[in-house]
């Protein structure tokens, strides 16, 4: 399914019929696929919202919080209602790249005949859960890299073309550090967001211990499939964004640069490095995936500034004085955002 761009600051009757019908559609389904989830998981929305918005917008997702919040149930329950398949890879320290992409093997054929044969791995999937990224090597962690970027894997010299659509996501226990592995500038990079996955509160808390000691789970309906999906990441990049919008988001990520004239003195006080060019089209695409999954179709400032702080905490690095301070990237990101009018002055 094909849809038409449209000009930003189009008015609203003046879209095509069917990209309007199509963003009413992908609005009423994510209002379906949070109820089917919320059959299982409670509580835990602003999480599911995330992961929903970068999923249609192309992205990948860095999961931040302690065991046993639901993270790996959570995803198997999106997957469900999608109709997509789910694999879920346990990065441990022995864990090997052809362990995730596949290898090729010697085999015979019924003639006797050797050959040799790809035997493709978990990363062949529409949803991947790296669980505990940050316990392998970078060797293992590199596997997915061009996964991510390119939905592609390399093995024996051939390519090998990901199931579409296809979604990475990384879970990381920010407390245990002894015998981890951080992951690297570049792959934090390649994740549209890092999310952040709290404790439940007290209702939710007594909600899910009553939920989870019945005799079963109840069953979930599919609300997408596949090749509904692709064409909604598609309806996506079609959103118009003003070029007021794209310089605000613009000079967003410029302000984390340490290096960057104009950038706040707190910036170049507390920060080693800054985001790149990288975060602030990720800044578009998940305010463009957010208003089109509520059902419109413009994207203004406040979209950028919603999604501010899952899209740059990965990306900024945090000099010892922050650090001894007490501060974290969200606190820098707040101040980013009070520093930074909407419009240049």
């Amino acid at each position: 399914m094909a849809f038409e761009t449209v000009q930003a600051g189009t008015d609203s009757r003046d879209i095509p019929k069917e990209t309007r019908q199509a963003v009413a559609a992908l609005a009423g389904a994510r209002e379906k696929i949070i109820a089917e989830v919320g059959k299982i998981i409670v509580g835990q929305r602003s999480v599911i919202e995330e992961v929903l918005t970068a999923f249609f917008a192309r992205g990948h997702c860095l999961l931040m919080g302690v065991p046993g919040l639901a993270k790996t149930l959570m995803i198997h329950c999106l997957a469900d209602t999608m109709s997509l398949l789910f694999k879920r890879v346990q990065f441990t320290p022995d864990l090997m790249p052809t362990d995730i992409t596949g290898t090729t093997i010697l085999e015979e054929d019924e003639h006797g005949r050797r050959k040799f044969a790809f035997v493709r791995g978990p990363v062949f999937t529409n949803i991947l859960l790296a669980d505990e990224i940050n316990r392998t090597p970078p060797k293992t962690q590199a596997a997915l890299l061009e996964a991510m970027q390119e939905r592609r894997v390399t093995v024996g010299g051939e390519t090998y073309p990901l199931p579409a659509p296809f979604l990475a996501l990384a879970t990381q226990n920010p407390i245990e550090q002894e015998g981890t592995y951080p992951l690297p500038e570049a792959q934090l990079d390649r994740f549209l967001f890092l999310v952040k996955v709290d404790y439940p509160d007290e209702a939710e808390e007594e909600a899910i211990l009553l939920s989870t000691t019945r005799e079963s789970l109840p069953t979930l309906e599919t609300v997408l499939d596949a090749e509904t999906i692709l064409a909604y990441q598609n309806l996506v990049r079609c959103v118009p964004v003003s070029p007021f919008v794209a310089n605000y988001a613009a000079r967003l990520a410029r302000a984390t640069r340490p290096t960057n004239p104009d950038a706040p003195d707190f910036v170049r006080k507390w920060i080693r490095w800054g985001c790149g060019p990288r975060a602030g089209q990720s800044l578009l695409l998940a305010a463009k995936a957010h208003v089109v999954l509520h059902g419109e179709f413009n994207v203004s400032c406040e979209d950028i500034r919603a999604f501010a702080h899952p899209t740059l905490r990965h990306r900024l690095g945090l000099n010892f004085a922050a650090v001894s301070e007490g501060y974290d990237p969200d606190d820098i990101i707040d101040r980013v955002i009070e520093a930074v009018p909407e419009s240049r002055k």
